[in-house]
């Protein structure tokens, strides 16, 4: 297993990438712009449930696979691609008139935190960078590498879910004055629409 210090420099590592916004937390901080806290929290919940597999996988060798396969790479990149554009377009359509605060019933809660997860694992980019990062802060001379992996993987979900929940706790308390208007939650639809169509257009530069 590594070391306490290789353990150290790797959370380092991590917190330094975690803080940098990317993909995973413009989408997080959109639900919570546009839905509220309990919605950006679900999301990093779905988000990072999303990581597990990504860090299953890399443990397994699985993300070597779809690394080396271009019509697999091609394949998971242009169904979360799809996936993304259809939230886009779906927000976009939206229409606000006679819209109540948003309840989050039992069926809302689950397709939030399903959504995220979606969009997490069907990112390969992702897949890539676990199978890229993780895998250096790993010694073979001290056992197995897959447990390594493992270990480390859970350092980092742990550490992504502090820092996605506090940008989602962060933004949502900034734009809870203006969830209150309808011609504002409007204006946040759109633009939450836009974010989507925008990380759809991001994944499709993606490369194996």
């Amino acid at each position: 297993m590594p070391d306490i210090s290789t353990i150290a420099v790797f959370c380092v590592a991590t917190l330094g990438l975690l803080v940098v916004p990317g993909p995973a937390v413009l989408y997080v901080v959109t639900r919570s712009v546009t839905q509220g806290r309990a919605a950006g929290l679900l999301s990093v919940l779905g988000v990072h449930t999303g990581s597990l597999v990504h860090i299953g996988a890399a443990a397994l060798g699985i993300s070597a696979l779809l690394a080396a396969s271009a019509t697999a790479f091609t394949v998971v990149k242009y169904v979360g691609v799809a996936y993304l554009l259809w939230l886009g377009v779906r927000k976009l359509m939206r229409r606000g008139e006679g819209e109540e605060a948003v309840e989050m019933t039992v069926q809302s809660k689950r397709r939030l935190f399903w959504q995220g997860f979606v969009v997490n694992t069907l990112n390969p980019k992702t897949a890539i960078f676990f199978l890229a990062f993780l895998p250096q802060f790993c010694d073979p001379a001290a056992g197995p590498v897959g447990p390594q992996i493992l270990l480390l993987g859970a350092f980092w979900l742990v550490l992504g879910v502090i820092s996605d929940g506090a940008y989602a706790m962060l933004s949502s308390a900034l734009a809870g004055r203006v969830r209150g208007s309808a011609r504002a939650r409007r204006r946040l639809d759109v633009g939450s629409g836009v974010v989507y169509l925008g990380l759809a257009a991001w994944l499709t530069t993606a490369k194996a």
